[in-house]
């Protein structure tokens, strides 16, 4: 036996000499009523103490996959395929076999503590409650009728959704579209999912930001796609990196998030936006633009034109929602695209879920076409300059030492780089302690020693407390 235990592995030693052995059995390699080794010999072997194998042992024999017979020493339970007794599915093997693969076990942790303890959050993406709409929603469920049909919906979406928000993008991003070119989703998430399962094929190329939410993501993993890296630097990514894994690798596709980035709130420069569209052109590689962030700049003068609001050929599939504006839990994305794509993507989205939930896109569409949607904008807006602000003066006074960052003109992510080396997920661990939360950078590009602070979910008279904290991690880390 060549194999031995991860003592890396967020599995404990004995689990995985468990998952080790039982895989042999189901293999065949140890055919039942075979002798397997003592316990002395495979804690020599694997390297750990005794009682870390006979914990494994007693899990198999639980399990019914092994006896053990005084005298005789253990062996593979020769009823192991005669189903004479009862025994439970080995599911951690369906579940490491599955093609559909989880998140980085990191996320899952930071997820896991947000869920479980009251922390400062600066890990979460979305709103805080103080700008959430709660009065604009309980306003349209206690004053609107609601008539709609409870069965099914059109592949697409609601019609009167999609024709509000042809309306919305037409008013707000200057982007012409109609509802035939609408498919609503379950927020971006799923408008991607359905993408790259729908458009791509396994071992197809593309092109993705670095660092990026998207590398974090497992489903171009689960799909086989291959991931190519474009450089964010301050002005976005550099059109001719494109051209160059074009050559290289032949991409297929390119997706971007230009607007006020994610982690890195950069703003792709108005030349960049128009050179990418001109090589889109003339390479034929659709460019996939998620938008979540262009409805919230710092400043009015600031460009916000998206990419597809410049596209003259029809080449950007356009993904948005109302997560980062209006509410995560709404569930309510779109993407627009030719009419033949979206048709294609939603017939994909019917066969997992009949179509989207009638509720959320009822009080999606009350909310988008009252009036008070500007207001909200408007509020949302002035709140979270007000946060940017706070947080980059809590840094300025009490991380400067530790950090240095790049400040953003919109969106709710501020990007850090530490000036000291620190193992990022160390930081984390000690932050956790000390009850604040943030997502390590290295989750997200293809370097170490960064941290994404997120302001939009951290309420506003907690932030300076949530950076004192941080910096208690750092000074037991230095």
């Amino acid at each position: 036996m060549d194999w031995k235990p991860s003592r890396h592995s967020d599995l404990p030693i004995y689990q995985q000499i468990v998952d080790f052995i039982e895989k042999r059995i189901i293999y065949g390699e140890y055919p039942p009523g075979s002798i397997l080794p003592s316990e002395r010999t495979l804690a020599k072997m694997f390297e750990v103490n005794r009682g870390t194998i006979i914990t494994a042992y007693d899990i198999l024999h639980s399990k019914g996959m092994i006896e053990r017979i005084k005298g005789s020493g253990t062996k593979v339970s020769s009823d192991f395929w005669g189903m004479t007794r009862n025994r439970i599915p080995n599911w951690n093997l369906y579940v490491e076999s599955g093609s559909f693969l989880p998140n980085l076990p990191v996320y899952q942790h930071i997820q896991d503590e947000i869920q479980e303890r009251s922390l400062i959050n600066f890990a979460s993406g979305e709103l805080a409650p103080d700008l959430t709409p709660y009065a604009d929603f309980r306003h349209i469920l206690s004053q609107n009728k609601f008539n709609h049909s409870l069965g099914y919906e059109h592949p697409q979406g609601n019609l009167e959704l999609r024709n509000i928000v042809a309306s919305h993008l037409g008013k707000y991003k200057g982007i012409d579209c109609t509802s035939q070119s609408i498919l609503i989703t379950s927020g971006a998430q799923q408008a991607l999912y359905l993408i790259v399962q729908c458009l791509l094929h396994p071992g197809d190329s593309v092109a993705i930001e670095n660092p990026s939410y998207a590398y974090s993501l497992p489903l171009f993993r689960s799909a086989r796609i291959k991931t190519h890296l474009l450089t964010v630097g301050k002005q976005g990514v550099e059109p001719d990196d494109i051209v160059a894994l074009y050559k290289k690798h032949k991409i297929k596709m390119i997706f971007l998030n230009p607007i006020f980035q994610n982690p890195t709130g950069t703003l792709l420069s108005h030349s960049r936006r128009t050179k990418i569209l001109e090589l889109s052109a003339e390479l034929g590689i659709p460019v996939v633009e998620d938008d979540p962030y262009s409805l919230i700049p710092f400043s009015k003068e600031t460009d916000t034109a998206t990419l597809k609001s410049l596209d003259r050929n029809g080449n950007v599939l356009y993904i948005s929602s109302l997560s980062k504006v209006v509410a995560s839990g709404l569930r309510i994305g779109w993407i627009v695209g030719p009419q033949k794509v979206i048709t294609r993507l939603a017939d994909a989205k019917q066969q997992v879920d009949f179509g989207h939930s009638i509720f959320p896109q009822w009080i999606a569409a009350e909310f988008l076409r009252a009036n008070t949607f500007a207001e909200h904008l408007v509020h949302v807006q002035q709140r979270l300059l007000e946060k940017r602000n706070l947080l980059i003066a809590s840094l300025e006074q009490h991380l400067s030492d530790y950090v240095t960052f790049h400040i953003p003109e919109g969106g709710v992510h501020l990007w850090c780089s530490l000036k000291r080396e620190v193992n990022e997920y160390r930081l984390l661990e000690a932050a956790l302690r000390n009850g604040v939360v943030f997502v390590p950078g290295s989750l997200l590009c293809s370097e170490k020693s960064h941290m994404r602070l997120t302001f939009g979910r951290t309420e506003t008279p907690l932030i300076e407390e949530g950076v004192l904290r941080l910096k208690q991690a750092f000074i037991t880390l230095t």
